[in-house]
């Protein structure tokens, strides 16, 4: 299988899972096979409180990350970063879900962070899922200062690098799209 990957990038809040999400549905809407996982932000009272990891093939989702300043019953069994802790059992499902998420049309892994690059922990199987190359296209997120980085764990791959930005996030979706529809 010809596979190529694209690389959604931006700052924080700027929609980097919105695109995501809409990139899904569209190739969905098309019969495409579409698979991974996707990392909607939980809000409460207009603040970021928690992120949930969604497995995008079965819709089923559970809670990934914590706030480390929103209260809660206890800690996390798993990492922590600056600003998050994360849940353990959350981790290795998302893991499990991307492990298994190929063979498809579309892969969508949003993100790949500092737990996998920095730490080598998270989701760090999506490594070697997007080096099995068992899918046309895969999109996957990744933090602006964490892209070099990325893309040296790669090994020589150059996926194509899309910002996002307030400009172009309503046309990113179809673009995207396009990319695996040129490939048919």
């Amino acid at each position: 299988m010809t596979s190529r990957i694209v690389v959604v990038s931006g700052d924080s809040g700027i929609g980097k899972t919105t695109v995501c999400t809409q990139v899904a549905a569209l190739a969905k809407a098309r019969g495409l096979a579409v698979a991974g996982i996707l990392s909607p932000s939980r809000w409460v009272a207009e603040r970021r409180a928690g992120i949930d990891v969604e497995d995008i093939r079965s819709g089923q989702k559970r809670p990934l990350a914590k706030a480390r300043a929103e209260p809660g019953r206890g800690e996390t069994n798993g990492p922590a970063t600056a600003g998050w802790r994360f849940d353990g059992q959350s981790l290795e499902w998302g893991a499990a879900v991307l492990r298994t998420a190929t063979p498809c049309d579309l892969l969508i892994v949003d993100e790949i962070g500092p737990l996998e690059l920095l730490r080598g922990e998270g989701w760090i199987e999506a490594m070697s899922v997007l080096r099995a190359n068992d899918y046309r296209l895969a999109v996957v997120v990744v933090r602006p200062a964490l892209v070099t980085l990325f893309l040296k764990s790669l090994d020589g791959r150059e996926p194509l690098l899309l910002s996002i930005t307030s400009f172009n996030r309503d046309a990113l979706p179809g673009q995207v799209l396009a990319l695996l529809e040129s490939d048919e």
